[in-house]
């Protein structure tokens, strides 16, 4: 048995024909994090705290990796630590080149017969939001997004912007899918009743690749488009 290959669910998959609403991460998740948009905003928010901090990239790097792993985003713990504004730091990390993404008419299709509301839940603000599902030409299949400024600026996997997010949309969590690149971040949705959908991500994100440590993913894929064609 291949070492890498997607644990057996935890839930058939019939299981998912009763969902009402889809919850969907949207970078490494709606689209494969081979095509470099990660590595962009990664030097983006790397230039940015070196200017915000006065200190070299190689410190600012430090910074920004640290805040990530202890905060859930670089943003948080700039903002707590260093009272950064975070308007101008999410316009300047977001300002990156998306045509590297190609079109995605397959998860078109797959989104198109998947039955629910479909809703977008991000660490990511919304108008990087928008102007990914567009190139991806996926975005009339989304009823709402929940971006970063709609949590307060507070990140997943924070409980508490969970319970704002199911309040928000009248979330039915045992009704309820979540699919995320991030393991972790699937924790609390699982808490909460939510199916979980892992979708291993494609990046040289060390906190991304972390296994689940522990029973709160039910499925796990590598392919996004085929786990759907397979419902």
């Amino acid at each position: 048995m291949n070492a890498n290959a997607p644990k057996p669910a935890k839930l058939p998959r019939s299981a998912l024909r009763q969902a009402e609403t889809w919850v969907f991460d949207l970078d490494n998740t709606l689209y494969s994090g081979v095509h470099g948009l990660f590595e962009q905003i990664d030097a983006r928010m790397k230039a940015y705290l070196a200017q915000v901090l006065n200190i070299d990239e190689t410190a600012a790097y430090a910074v920004q990796k640290t805040y990530f792993r202890d905060y859930g985003t670089t943003l948080r713990g700039m903002m707590l630590n260093h009272a950064m504004e975070p308007k101008a730091y999410l316009d300047f990390v977001h300002n990156i080149d998306i045509s590297a993404i190609p079109q995605a008419p397959e998860l078109n299709a797959q989104l198109a017969r998947l039955p629910g509301r479909k809703v977008i839940f991000t660490n990511a603000d919304l108008p990087h939001v928008e102007r990914v599902l567009k190139r991806l030409g996926i975005a009339d299949h989304f009823d709402a997004v929940f971006d970063i400024y709609d949590a307060d600026f507070i990140p997943k996997p924070a409980p508490e912007i969970y319970d704002t997010l199911v309040k928000r949309f009248a979330i039915e969590p045992n009704r309820a899918v979540m699919v995320e690149d991030i393991a972790r971040n699937l924790q609390p949705a699982a808490r909460l009743g939510m199916a979980t959908v892992w979708v291993r991500p494609v990046t040289e994100c060390a906190i991304c690749k972390e296994e689940p440590s522990g029973a709160f993913v039910d499925f796990e894929t590598d392919d996004l488009v085929a786990w759907l064609s397979a419902l």
